[in-house]
This record gives C-alpha cells, structure tokens and sequence, in this order.
C-alpha cells in the first residue's frame, strides 16, 4: 500500500486514481486529491512537487460555490477599491503549511488572466489579492484557491481576531508544556547529579527522555520549521544555532540513553526552550500591546445603529452592515459613532481621542463631520452617513498603519542583515570550538558548543530597532501624529529645513468670505451678493479644497457642467450657460491681471464672467483665514532646535508676507505653484539639505512625494494622505516638536539595544568557550537579553508628551 503524492495519506486498496507527474505514474487517494495535482501541473507549477516541506491537505471533495462572495454587498466587509476598475481583497487561507505554500498560490493566482497582484504572508495565513472586475470574478479566483487545496474565506477583523486567538493559545500551550517539562526534568536530573546508583541511573536517563521527548517535538517545534525554511533559501536566521542546539543535545542524549556511556543534557534542552519561549513570547504581547491590532475596528464600532424609516416614519435598530451612504441615523449621547458623516440636526461634544489623542469634547453642531469610532458625550445626534466599513476613515488610517509595519526601515534592515553574518560567524566559532575542546577534553567538548551556539543567539540584536520603532509609531499616534512610512523616525534626527504650506497648514483650513468686491473697486453687501456666490458655490462644488468650504453656504442653488480644476491656479465651468472662471487673478483675468486690487488684507480670488474667452466682468473675493493656536509656538521650538522653517504658498505676496511675519518664519515666498516648490525642496536636499514638509490639499501632492520627510494635516485631500510619511490627527501641530523629542529617544535607545546586544555576544562568547557558562546558564543569559532589549524599548511609551 502507498501513500497519497498530494495529502500522504494511505491509497485505500484497488483504488485507481493516479496521474504522471515529471513521467512517473502516482498514485492519489481521491479524486479531490488527483484533481488538485492536476491543476498544479497543468498550471506548470509541478516544481511545487520538488521543494514542498510538507505534504498538502487533503481537499474537501464537497461542491463548494463562491458566487455569493461577487455581490458588491458582501464584499463591502472584506475588500475595497484601489483603482477605477480594480479591486482588493483580504482572503484567510487554510492549509498553508510551508514557503513553497506561498510560491505555489502567488504563481498560480498571478497567471490567471485578470489578477492584477498578489501578495502572501505565510505568518498569518493572509492573502491579499488585486483583480481587474472585468476581466475576472472573485468567486472564480477562491475557486482557483480551493482547486489547488487552499479553502479562502474572507479576512474580516472576528475571523482574524479568532486566528490571533488560536496562535495565542498555541504559544502558551508550547510555553506549558516546556515549562512542566523543565520542572520534571529537572527534578530527575537533581538525582543523577547527586550520584544515584548505577541500577536506578539508566532508569532515570530513560525518565528524563520520555519527559524531555514532547518539549522538543511540540514546544520547539516552531524552530526546527523556521531554521530549515531559513536553509531551504539559503539564509541564516537566529533559529538556525537554536535549532542545532537544542537538536544536538537531545541526538547527544538519546544515543548516550540508548547504548550508555557520555552525558545527558535533557535538563538543559528542555531549560533552553522554556527560556527561549519565555522571551519570544513576552516580546509578542509587549509588540501586541504597542501595536494597532487588524481586529481594532470590531472592538470599537457598535453592531448596530438606529436608522431612520421613511415609510415607518420611525428610527429603528439595524445591523451595521445594513448602513449605506445617504441613511439618516441616532446616535444618542454616550454612544459610538457608527459611521462617518455630517450632523444634521443637534448639537454635542464628540471626543474624538481615537484619532486625535485628544481628551477633550469637540463641539459638533449642524453641517460639522463625524469620524465612526469617535464617541457622542452629551447629547443625541442625527448623523447623515457619508461613508461606512472600508470607506471610513478610521479604515483609511488602520490601512495607513498595517502599511507602515510591513515595511522594514533601513535600521531594521541592517539588524537583520548583521543577525545573518553574526549567525554565520557562530557557526564558525562553533565548529573551532568543538575541534579545540575535542583535544583538550573530549568529555566536554559537546556541552562546551552548546553553551556558545545558545548564548551567542542573537535575539537581541533583531529586536533592537523594531521593539523601539514600533513602540515609538504606538507612541506617536496616541499623542496625534500617525506614522505610516518606516524611515520616518530615523530621518527625523537628521532634518534641518520644515518647510510649510499656508491654508490648511498654518491656518485653520476654514476660510470665511468676509468682501465682495466689483471692477471699481467698490464694495457690495454679501446679501446682495447672493446670485454671484450662488456661482461660484457651483464652480467649487465636489472640491475638497479648504476654499471650497467657505461657500457652502450657497450651495446647490445651481449646478455647473464641464468643470475643470487647475491645480494652484483655480477652476473653470459653464453655469447655466455662461463660461466662469475662478481662482487667482491670473488666472481668471488673463491678460488683464495687472488690474488693481483692493488694499484690504486677505486672500483675494477673482470669478471672471467670459464671452469667446474674453473677459466681460469681473468680481473680487475677500477670504480671510484664522492662524491655527499652535502655529506659533511649533515655528518657536522648531527654531530652538536649530531648525530653519520656511514658508512656500501658492497665495499673494500681501497675505503669505503677513502670515510669515507673524509667526516668525526665516524666509517665504508667495505665488508657487506645484511645480515651483517641487523644484525649490529638490534644490535644497541637492545642496545636502534634509528637508521636512508640511502641507495639505491636492496642490502639495507633488512636493510632499519629494520631500525627505512629509507630513499631512488630518483634514488633508485622500491622495495627499496616501502620498505623505505621516499624517497629523490633530489639529495640535506641537505634535511635531513632540515627534522630534520621540525620535531622538528612539535612535538613543536602539544605540544603547544595539550597544548592549553586541556587548553581551562579544564577553559571552569568550566566556561559553572557556567553559565557564553551563547551557542552562547560557539559555537564561540568552533570554534575560532579549527582555531587557523589549523592556528598554518599552521605555519610549512611557515618555512625557511634555
């Protein structure tokens, strides 16, 4: 009888099911199990067959249909859109069990035609796959998945939160039994220290192994499999010299048990991997802790929210994924906002700490937008919904951050890398020795070797940078600044220039129309304006330009058609039939921008009526903005840093002056388009300038991709978001000054880890080879060193704002 080629298990007698593969005939124990061996041939991925660790799960021969998951309702939990036309989903795949799982779905989703990427992550069973909509469905990729024995089901936060569960208590099960098995061995090995009479030692050595025996197959488990993925692509991780100690000295102890004669280390093996497990996973939960867990929004947004039912003339309860853009929902005081949306009737403090780390209530009345999440303090709420699940913002940001801890900064980087060569030079120094030891004195020769393979393993040097860093990014977001590019904080240290934008930025963002003026320069009452405003309240609608906000006022009055948005210059429309166009004088006027305007202080648009794109009227528009409260006093400690801060707006010279001077700025410059500053930031870090900008709204999108570092405002457009290293939640900007303190703390402390790794390998191993540590010893060194580099980084999280 043979075993099944795909799933290893027994081919049941006089069974027929079989398939060449590489032109030998094998042999499968189902249809399902010869199917699937089909596919991946078929497919041309038969390699699968040659480098798999482990046999493959046997499919489940049920007829299982995915169409359900093409409905756009049901997707709504679990995938988004990330380009016209192309969308992403978040699958959970069973039956991964190896890298050459990963190889196998990546090549085999990627051929299909129709998949744009995909992208698998073998830790957490998670698949992340792009696809054009016309040209493929999801339900055909799943079922591309199940044919080749990976059963997907989507990735929402309870399934993932139940999977986190699941390696939680697998951890803890591994962390047990090496733990009681520590204790049992050691027990016994008190007696065969002791001096036990030679009848009773053989029974003790045989005591300890049976004991010893699940420590090593079940608790140490997770080493063997990463020290030999580790080989298989040729890369030497720290599980490599932890796997061959713990593998030698249960070999060495095995053979000395069975045939007499030579040491026993029981004791010492089932000690190592008690303390190893101690320490990986005390450094899981402390990551945990300071992380954004991908189960985040299930903890926070309500299962249900009280609708508004036309019919019923009513509010009653629905489940939160019955919500859809344009329902009208309570949020009484006390309660969760349950969606993003707009207040349309009442008025309440929202405390908005989620996003922003702020305490305090934010007053939120008629026509302000509330964030899901964010909760209701004083009184109830009717909230018309803009958005709901992935479209949400605090979805935006829980994205934003899982992208910033998938990258691995430079920092991070180098550790690995010098973790690699360390590696290497252990086993080097290892096998030397050994072979010196061999002459001096054989009988310790091989405790000698597992003493330094285990106090060498360099734990501590690859925790060092990401501990810090990833308490240092929990730091920053709770205190409303969210990192989401990994060479944020390193490069920090090292700026010299911030560089900011003006509306939005250094202003609140909210300009107010304050004059109306006509090509005489005289002045016209806002009432009397309201047929222009109209206008120019259609020009700007849809714009998310902190401008366009100062006309809602006036809005929907009228609609314009063929609108057409120049960044840093204006927009141009037809409004019942009219050409307008709006925005700087330039502009707006053409040729006849020279014309005079008026002298009273603020931001001045001009909206031109034309006939054939000829100007034949004119108005002048007065904006003024408030300075934000802590624009000042960040411009003020910036500068006490050393730090040179400058100003680039795209507004007149009389304004932009005005500003700069009241805050205090070294330089500024008035009139840049997109282009302009793009230019100026790039001559700057030409000239070995590190430059950090500031900035908000569609016109900033271009420098804020140029700039070393780049930061936007909370109520930034989404594609400058999407282009800037971080983002700032709140409307606080002294929590840059705070992300200077965080990051100079942050470089000192992966200094002192690095330091103290690279001292504790560099006096340990000296001391492992002279045989003056025990493997015992060795192990708790080891372990101690990893936790006082989590500890130290932990350090960071309890720094003063202040």
């Amino acid at each position: 009888m043979s075993d099944c080629y795909h799933c290893g298990l027994s081919v049941p007698p006089h069974s027929h099911y079989s398939f060449a593969i590489d032109g030998e005939e094998r042999s499968f124990c189902c249809p399902g199990c010869q199917a699937v061996a089909s596919a991946i041939v078929d497919g041309g991925l038969g390699q699968f067959y040659n480098f798999r660790t482990e046999s493959s799960a046997r499919p489940d021969e049920a007829d299982v249909s995915f169409v359900a998951f093409d409905a756009p309702d049901v997707q709504r939990e679990f995938a988004l859109e990330v380009a016209p036309g192309v969308m992403q989903a978040s699958l959970l795949l069973e039956g991964i069990s190896c890298a050459a799982c990963v190889w196998l779905i990546e090549k085999f989703l990627s051929s299909l035609e129709g998949v744009v990427q995909v992208k698998v992550n073998a830790s957490i069973h998670r698949c992340l796959v792009d696809w054009d909509v016309n040209k493929i469905q999801l339900s055909q990729i799943m079922q591309a998945l199940a044919s080749i024995g990976y059963q997907p089901i989507p990735a929402t936060e309870d399934r993932q939160l139940a999977l986190q569960e699941k390696e939680k208590r697998q951890a803890l099960m591994r962390l047990a039994i090496a733990g009681f098995g520590m204790m049992q061995v050691s027990m016994v090995a008190v007696t065969l220290y002791t001096g036990a009479e030679a009848s009773w030692e053989a029974f003790f050595r045989w005591l300890s192994l049976i004991m010893a025996t699940p420590v090593v197959f079940y608790s140490a488990r997770p080493f063997f499999v990463a020290a030999w993925r580790a080989i298989k692509v040729r890369h030497l991780v720290m599980d490599v010299p932890v796997s061959l100690a713990i593998g030698g000295a249960y070999a060495a102890s095995v053979w000395a048990t069975l045939f007499g004669g030579g040491e026993v280390y029981f004791d010492s093996v089932s000690m190592f991997t008690f303390f190893l497990l101690t320490g990986r996973y005390l450094e899981m939960r402390a990551r945990h802790r300071n992380g954004i867990d991908s189960s985040h929004m299930a903890q926070i947004l309500p299962l249900t929210a009280q609708r508004w039912l036309e019919q019923e003339q009513e509010w009653q309860f629905v489940p939160l994924k019955a919500l859809e853009a344009g329902d009208q929902v309570l949020v009484p005081a006390g309660s969760t906002m349950p969606c993003d949306g707009v207040v349309e009737r009442g008025q309440s403090g929202v405390v908005e700490a989620l996003l922003t780390g702020e305490a305090e209530a934010i007053q939120k009345q008629s026509g302000s937008q509330v964030i899901a999440g964010t909760i209701n303090t004083e009184s109830a709420l009717e909230i018309r919904v803009t958005a709901v699940g992935q479209q949400t913002r605090l979805s935006a940001i829980e994205r934003l951050v899982e992208q910033a801890q998938q990258e691995k900064p430079a920092q991070v980087a180098m550790a690995d890398r010098l973790a690699g060569y360390f590696v290497a030079v252990v086993l080097v120094v290892a096998a030397l020795v050994a072979s010196v030891w061999f002459f001096i004195d054989s009988s310790k020769a091989f405790w000698v070797t597992l003493s330094v393979l285990v106090v060498t393993c360099p734990c501590a040097l690859s925790l060092a940078s990401p501990a810090a860093l990833t308490t240092a990014i929990a730091w920053l977001r709770r205190h409303g600044l969210l990192v989401t590019r990994g060479h944020v904080l390193e490069e920090l240290p090292s700026i010299d220039r911030v560089i900011f934008d003006k509306t939005g930025t250094l202003t609140e963002g909210e300009p107010q129309l304050v004059a109306v003026y006509g090509e005489t320069l005289h002045q016209i009452e806002l009432a009397d304006a309201k047929s222009l405003l109209n206008v120019v309240a259609a020009l700007e609608e849809g714009s998310r330009h902190p401008i366009a906000r100062a006309f809602n006022e006036w809005s929907g009055a009228l609609r314009a058609d063929s609108t057409r948005q120049i960044i840093g210059a204006g927009v141009a429309g037809v409004v019942e039939g009219v050409h307008y166009r709006l925005g700087k004088p330039e502009f707006a006027l053409g040729e006849e921008a020279d014309s005079a305007s008026p002298e009273q202080s603020g931001q001045w648009l001009v909206l031109a009526q034309l006939d054939d794109a000829v100007v034949v009227q004119y108005h002048w528009l007065c904006l003024q903005d408030r300075l934000r409260d802590s624009a000042q006093p960040l411009v003020h400690a910036l500068k006490q840093r050393g730090i040179r801060v400058e100003l680039l707006s795209g507004d007149a010279s009389a304004e932009v002056e005005r500003v700069a001077g009241q805050l205090g700025f070294d330089d500024w410059q008035a009139n840049m388009s997109p282009d302009d500053k793009l230019r100026y930031v790039k001559s700057l870090q030409d000239t070995q300038h590190h430059v950090l900008m500031v900035g908000d709204g569609i016109n900033d999108v271009p420098v804020l991709s140029g700039a070393a570092i780049s930061v936007a405002m909370g109520g930034a457009t989404d594609l400058a978001q999407t282009r800037a290293d971080s983002i700032l939640l709140s409307n606080d900007l002294m929590a840059l000054d705070r992300a200077f303190d965080c990051a100079v703390r942050t470089r000192r402390i992966i200094a002192q880890n690095l330091t103290w790794a690279l001292m504790y390998n560099g006096l340990a191993l000296p001391l492992a080879a002279m045989a003056l540590v025990p493997p015992y010893a060795a192990a708790i060194g080891m372990s101690l060193s990893s936790l006082l580099v989590v500890l130290n980084a932990l350090r960071i999280s309890k720094m003063s704002p202040h």
